[in-house]
């Protein structure tokens, strides 16, 4: 299977691993994800709901924006940055 996504106008494209067809799953190398949102503890519920695992939990950085990472169940690191407020718990 796999997924388009268009962000700001551009295509991203994504698809899973084709072991029979000579493409093995590999552990994620040297890249994140950073997904801004609006509302972070929404996001961050789901994400964890879904099998995400928490590598640093959501909190007001010294940038003044909040700010954590995750870990899907395919190993990718996402970030997630909610613009300037107030972390909620």
């Amino acid at each position: 299977m796999h997924v388009h996504l268009i962000v700001n106008g551009s295509s991203v494209m994504l698809c899973d691993a084709f072991p029979e067809y000579g493409h093995p799953l590999q552990a994620p190398q040297s890249f994140s994800l950073l997904l801004p949102v609006e509302d972070i503890a929404v996001w961050w519920d789901r994400a964890v709901a879904a099998g995400a695992e928490v590598v640093t939990p959501y909190q007001t950085m010294f940038w003044g924006d909040v700010y954590g990472q995750l870990r899907d169940p395919f190993g990718v690191i996402w970030a997630m940055n909610q613009p300037g407020r107030t972390a909620r718990s």
